[in-house]
């Protein structure tokens, strides 16, 4: 089975991600690209063999295209993503889901309504590490889960996006919206989420726009950094920090503290899981790295993606599980 794919939006996280990850794929016929701004369609396609459509409008009434990404900013997820559902396409979606939960809720009641497959980026539950490290907490080989810690922080999207500047729509509210806890942030809450089969209740946090600065020179209208304490409906305890302001290497580590030991994940390189047991039994787990912005290798997203609809089956990341992270997102806004 073979078929076309269309993407919406074509900046940086369709260059380096959708793009080449649907040209490996062998279901995939061809890619047709829609920018507002052409001249960057015509480039990818270009660069990936594929077309360009004019109007969006064209994309979505392509009766050859199957599935779409919407890798459009985040103001628009809820009408890119509701419009594609309901012109008969399988969608993608980059996350956040959308700028709000209510703008979320109707993307899904788009989905219900259409019959199509919806699925959200959350791109941290395909690395090996995490899914192995997933497959110990089930499996309870270290008792229960007690306290975490999570953080994902890098130097920032301006060095990312397409513009290459502080002009980027990250640091726009009307854009953005959510700052890094939209950007980085939602990708550790659903990642919290998966690990522990849980789902974060409570939240108190401290956000702040610390350092950034927009075209202007003016500090940025969303925050560059959040620190908070967390708590989940099973009663786990946790901290997690986002920032854009990790002027290094980019950290992205998680730390599990269960009864019988704690999993180290993504804080050496030449192990991404440790497993240090009560006992004083460590255990290293020589597996590959996680892609970074300055390391892109293939996230998995794409094929398990193409894989739900060949196979019909309910995608890995559902609505349900992305609207249950941005509703903490919502929270740590807000108790700000």
């Amino acid at each position: 089975m073979k078929f076309n794919v269309g993407i919406i939006g074509c900046g940086s996280i369709t260059r380096f991600r959708h793009a080449p990850e649907y040209k490996a794929n062998p279901h995939v016929e061809e890619i047709i690209f829609y920018d507002r701004n052409i001249e960057r369609a015509e480039r990818l396609a270009k660069e990936f063999g594929g077309r360009v459509a004019k109007k969006l409008e064209d994309l979505l009434d392509d009766p050859t295209i199957v599935a779409i990404s919407d890798c459009s900013s985040n103001e628009a997820h809820h009408i890119n993503t509701s419009k594609a559902l309901l012109s008969g396409k399988h969608v993608l979606c980059e996350k956040p889901l959308a700028i709000s939960v209510k703008h979320a809720e109707e993307i899904a009641l788009a989905e219900r309504q259409s019959g199509k497959k919806l699925m959200v980026d959350h791109n941290q539950r395909f690395t090996k590490a995490h899914q192995k490290a997933r497959e110990i907490l089930d499996k309870k080989e270290l008792g229960e889960v007690l306290t975490f810690k999570t953080t994902f922080g890098h130097k920032g999207p301006e060095g990312w996006g397409a513009t290459k500047s502080n002009a980027t729509w990250f640091f726009k509210k009307e854009r953005s919206h959510y700052g890094v806890a939209g950007d980085l942030g939602i990708h550790k809450i659903d990642l919290i989420h998966y690990l522990l089969n849980d789902v974060i209740e409570d939240v108190h946090a401290f956000t702040a726009a610390l350092d950034k600065v927009d075209e202007q020179g003016n500090s940025i209208e969303v925050c560059d950094n959040v620190v908070c304490a967390l708590r989940t409906k099973k009663g786990r305890l946790g901290t997690a920090s986002f920032s854009w302001t990790y002027y290094g290497s980019e950290d992205n580590a998680t730390t599990i503290y269960c009864q019988k030991g704690i999993i180290k994940i993504y804080q050496q390189l030449d192990a991404p899981l440790i497993v240090e047991k009560i006992d004083g039994k460590i255990i290293k787990y020589e597996i590959e790295q996680m892609q970074t912005n300055d390391n892109q290798t293939n996230t998995g997203v794409i094929d398990a993606f193409i894989k739900c609809i060949v196979a019909d089956e309910t995608p890995p990341v559902t609505s349900r599980e992305a609207i249950a992270s941005l509703q903490v997102v919502e929270k740590i806004l807000r108790s700000e």
